[in-house]
Order: structure tokens, then sequence, then C-alpha cells
């Protein structure tokens, strides 16, 4: 939990007891690896924070291939935006890449929790800053870069992702095969 208060107190100021009344308006759950967090076709009720393990977000196309398209590791939030925001059932899954502690707000306790704590306005809109310019970064690499430029960036820019998270995840997260993922990390290691 205190993972949380950390994350918070990098953007706005909470005092211990203020964080000990926040704390009520979250549920602590954990998943075993693989197991769904949201499934898609059901409605979006929830924001995770993940204080340990990581998720990814999918979606499944009309041929049933998955393709990621975020992934979650300890302080970072995960949940379809829209339709958390607008209440409306979910195109995306998020499912747990391996054992995975988290906190879950509802929308309405969200909505209740920035009226009692208004200084946490500050965080979430800071938290959906930062995602949001990920998100755009991640958007002009898959354009710009080559589909070996695509992978050598992501796996020495995010670490933590590349050592933790399986390569099939990663290769559906960057538009590639796995196949071809093999093959770019048998080239880097000759």
């Amino acid at each position: 939990m205190h993972r949380l208060f950390e994350h918070i107190s990098h953007y706005t100021t909470v005092s211990a007891a203020d964080f000990e009344e926040i704390l009520t308006y979250f549920e602590p759950l954990t998943y075993s690896k693989k197991a769904l967090v949201t499934k898609a076709g059901t409605r979006c009720n929830f924001n995770h924070f993940v204080l340990e393990g990581c998720l990814h977000m999918c979606f499944a196309n009309q041929k049933g291939m998955e393709s990621t398209i975020q992934f979650a590791i300890e302080n970072w939030w995960m949940t379809d935006h829209l339709a958390y925001i607008n209440r409306i059932r979910t195109d995306f899954s998020i499912q747990a890449v391996e054992r995975t502690h988290l906190l879950r707000i509802s929308f309405e306790g969200q909505q209740k929790l920035l009226t009692n704590f208004p200084q946490l306005e500050k965080y979430f809109r800071s938290v959906y800053e930062i995602s949001y310019g990920a998100a755009l970064m991640r958007f002009k690499y898959l354009h710009d870069f080559t589909k070996e430029d695509i992978y050598l960036h992501f796996t020495e820019h995010f670490p933590a992702f590349a050592q933790r998270v399986p390569q099939y995840l990663i290769a559906s997260f960057l538009g590639l095969t796995p196949e071809y993922v093999s093959e770019i990390r048998k080239k880097k290691r000759s």
C-alpha cells in the first residue's frame, strides 16, 4: 500500500492520516498468472493500480488473434479509460502476466475520492498526461522505426518489461511476430 502513497507523493501532498482514509476507497486484490482482471465485453467498472506484478491489456481481432496494447508494472495504472469514464462495456481484456497484487477503485469511488481529496485531481491529471504522452510516443515509434529498431528501442529503453514479459507478448505489443522477435534476438547475440 505504501507504493501508492509514494506514487501520489511525487505529484501532490497527502498526509499519512489522509492516506489511511484514501485507502478505504480501494479494494486490494491478488491475481494469479494469466488470470483475467477484466474481460472484453463486460462493463469497465474499475481502475487498477499495480502494487506488485505485471498486467497487459489486449484485444482480439476478427480472426481471434490477440494484440497487446499496454503493459502495467509496479506504480502504473491500467483501465480502458473511455469505457471506465463512460461506464460502458470494454473491448479490451486485462490479464495478469505474472502473479499480481493491485488496488482497484470503482468509478463511483474515484469520483467520491476526488470530491473528498481535491488535491488528487492533480495526481490523476499528471498520471493521465504521462500516459497520453507515452501513447503518442509509441504511435510515433510504430510509424517511424523499422521493425528491428522498434524491438531494439523497446528492450533498451524498457528493460523492466523486456526482462519480465514473455517474448510473444512483447512481439504482440510491438506489432511483430514471435518468430521475427526470435530472429532479431539471434542476430543481436551473434
